[in-house]
């Protein structure tokens, strides 16, 4: 099996799909909670990109920083609006298919350390996909909030 080719079609079909469910959300979705407590999609995407960073410098076998967010992620002041969202998610899921296109062929049984205990190049993209999938449905969710039922993919 071709593992590099099956994380790469994986990853490149959750970032395509997560960046279609971004650009159709409307601006002032990016900085709006509903009830008062809910994250905003502007939350969502700075979570997925401090995760898919995380990950990545763990892929290359940098020294990520520990975790130091405790509760909910939030996203700074400079991140709330909708050309920064897309812009920082864009940038961030490139980094991450340009981190895996490095790789040779056969690395991606290389087993890397995580917070959870060891694991392989490959589990660590299908965990980053599987992260992106679980907040595109929060997304979509959202966008079913603000009236918009249809498809964007």
């Amino acid at each position: 099996m071709d593992l590099k080719g099956s994380a790469l079609q994986t990853l490149e079909a959750a970032f395509g799909l997560f960046a279609k469910d971004l650009v159709a959300l409307p601006e002032e979705a990016f900085d709006r909670t509903f009830g008062g407590t809910s994250r905003t999609v502007a939350d969502l995407v700075y979570e997925v990109n401090l995760v898919n960073d995380h990950i990545g410098q763990t892929l290359r076998e940098e020294d990520p920083p520990e975790w130091a967010i405790e509760g909910w992620v939030k996203a700074p002041g400079d991140l709330r609006t909708k050309t920064e969202a897309v812009a920082a998610f864009a940038n961030s899921s490139q980094r991450f298919i340009d981190t895996v296109k490095l790789f040779p062929d056969d690395s991606m049984e290389t087993v890397v350390p995580t917070e959870h205990g060891d694991s392989t190049r490959y589990k660590r993209c299908q965990f980053v996909a599987l992260h992106v999938w679980y907040h595109s449905g929060q997304l979509n969710y959202i966008q079913t909030l603000l009236g918009d039922d249809k498809w964007h993919w």
